[in-house]
C-alpha cells in the first residue's frame, strides 16, 4: 500500500481546504532539525545513566546497577506511556513535552550534586545510590512524557519529521560512543577519571537537554509547523458531530486505534527483543579479542550505533511502504541468533574479530532501517485526528519490546 506525504495528513477537502493547497516550506530545514535535535535530547539522560555505569559499580560494588536502573526506568516507562495513552485526550502535548524535558534537567543535575555535596567520590554510600535510583525513575517518567508526545506530534506531520525524530534517537548513541571512546582515551581509568567521565556524560546531556527546551518553544512559531496544526484542528472539528471522546468512547477509539496497527506494533516488538537479547550484553560479556582487548567491546558498540544511525537516515532516501516485507524483516532478524552463536561456538574464523563486527553492525543496520520505517507508517494508517495516539501507541510498543528484550538477555545464556 503507497502513501504520499501529504494526502494522509490531509482531512477531506472542504471549503475551508481549497486555500490551503500550497504548503509552506520548511526554510533551511528548521523544523526537521528541531525534531532531530528532540530525538537525540530526549534519549540522552539515559544514556548518560547507563553508559556511567562503571563509576556507578565503583561507587556501589554490592549492587548490580545496571540491571537495578534497566528495571526502574523500563517499569516506570511502561506505566507512564500507558497512562498517557488513556488520558492524552485531556491533556496537551506541548504541556507534556515541557515538562517532560524539565523533569530530564531535574533527574541529571541529581548525580553531579549528589557527588559534589554528599559522595564526594567515597564509596558505599547505599542511600546515594537509591537517591539515584530516583533519579532514574525520575527519568523514566520524563522519557514517557517527551517521547511518546514527541513521537505522537511527529506523527501528525509528513514523514520526514518521524524520519528526523527516529534518526535523532540513533545520533543518540553515536555521541555517547563518541563520549565513551573519548573518554577511556583520555581520562585514567580510576576513580577520578570515572568521576570526570560520569561527569562529562551529564554535562553534556544537561546542555542538549536545555537547547531541545528552547528549540521545541521556537518550533511552534515556524509556518509549517502552525499549517499542520491548522489541518489537525480542522480534522478534530470535523469529527466533534460524532461526540465528544471521554470515558469508554475514549477508550474504544485506542482500542480500535491498537487493533489498527498491531501488526506493526508485533513487528517493533520483535525488533527490539532480538536486538536487546544480543545487544549490549553478548556484545560486552561474551566476545573478546586478544588484540584489540577492552576496546573491542566499546568498538563494537559504537559500530552499532553509527549503523543504526545509517539505517535510520535510509529511509529519508527509500521508504519502504509494503507493511508485510517490513514485518517479515522483522521476522528474518530471528536469523542473528543461531549467527551470533556460531560466532561463540562455531569454526575458529567466525569466532574472530571481523565476523563478529559484521554482524554486529548488521544488526544495527536493520534494527535503525526497520524501526524508522515502522513508526513512520504506523501513523500514516489512522485518521489525522488519531494519529497524534497512534504514535504514542507505538512508542509503548517499543518500550515493551526493549522490557522485553532486556528479560530475555539476562536468561538467554549463549
Amino acid at each position: 500500500m503507497a502513501f504520499t506525504e501529504s494526502s494522509l495528513l490531509l482531512p477531506s477537502v472542504s471549503g475551508t481546504n481549497k486555500n490551503k493547497n500550497k504548503v509552506p516550506e520548511d526554510k533551511w530545514y528548521l523544523a526537521y532539525i528541531v525534531y532531530f535535535t528532540l530525538g537525540l535530547g530526549y534519549l540522552l539522560p539515559w544514556n548518560a545513566f547507563i553508559t556511567a555505569v562503571d563509576y556507578f559499580s565503583f561507587l556501589y560494588p554490592d549492587a548490580s546497577v545496571d540491571r537495578i536502573f534497566a528495571v526502574v526506568y523500563m517499569i516506570v516507562g511502561l506505566v507512564g506511556i500507558s497512562l498517557i495513552i488513556l488520558y492524552s485526550h485531556k491533556s496537551d502535548a506541548y504541556v507534556r513535552i515541557n515538562v517532560g524535558l524539565a523533569l530530564f534537567v531535574v533527574s541529571l543535575l541529581v548525580v553531579p550534586l549528589l557527588d559534589a555535596f554528599y559522595i564526594k567520590g567515597r564509596v558505599g554510600f547505599y542511600s546515594g545510590f537509591y537517591v539515584t535510583a530516583g533519579a532514574v525513575g525520575l527519568s523514566g517518567v520524563a522519557d514517557a512524557l517527551v517521547q511518546g508526545s514527541i513521537v505522537g506530534s511527529a506523527g501528525e506531520l509528513p514523514d520526514r519529521y518521524m524520519q528526523a525524530v527516529i534518526a535523532g534517537t540513533a545520533a543518540s548513541g553515536v555521541l555517547v560512543s563518541a563520549l565513551r571512546i573519548f573518554t577511556k582515551a583520555v581520562y585514567p581509568q580510576d576513580a577520578s577519571g570515572l568521576q570526570k567521565s560520569a561527569n562529562l556524560y551529564f554535562s553534556v546531556s544537561i546542555v542538549i537537554v536545555f537547547l531541545c527546551m528552547v528549540f521545541y518553544n521556537m518550533v511552534h512559531k515556524l509556518p509549517v509547523m502552525k499549517y499542520y496544526k491548522e489541518l489537525k484542528v480542522e480534522a478534530v472539528t470535523a469529527n466533534e458531530d460524532n461526540g465528544p471522546l471521554t470515558g469508554p468512547v475514549w477508550r474504544s477509539t485506542v482500542w480500535n486505534i491498537v487493533r489498527r496497527i498491531r501488526w506493526y506494533g508485533f513487528g517493533i516488538v520483535l525488533i527490539y527483543v532480538v536486538t536487546l537479547a544480543i545487544f549490549p550484553g553478548y556484545i560486552t560479556e561474551d566476545v573478546h579479542s586478544q588484540i584489540l582487548k577492552d576496546w573491542y567491546p566499546i568498538l563494537l558498540i559504537a559500530g552499532y550505533n553509527v549503523f543504526d544511525l545509517v539505517g535510520k537516515c535510509l529511509t529519508a532516501v527509500y521508504l519502504l511502504q509494503n507493511a508485510k516485507v517490513a514485518i517479515g524483516g522483522c521476522i528474518a532478524r530471528l536469523l542473528f541468533f543461531p549467527l551470533f552463536l556460531g560466532c561463540l561456538h562455531g569454526p575458529k574464523f567466525f569466532r574472530t574479530e571481523i565476523p563478529v563486527t559484521i554482524l554486529t553492525c548488521l544488526l544495527g543496520l536493520t534494527n535503525g532501517y526497520l524501526t524508522s520505517a515502522l513508526m513512520i507508517l504506523i501513523p500514516k494508517i489512522v485518521m489525522l485526528q488519531h494519529a497524534e495516539t497512534a504514535g504514542i501507541v507505538s512508542v509503548l510498543f517499543l518500550v515493551f519490546g526493549l522490557a522485553a528484550g532486556s528479560v530475555i538477555a539476562w536468561f538467554w545464556v549463549i
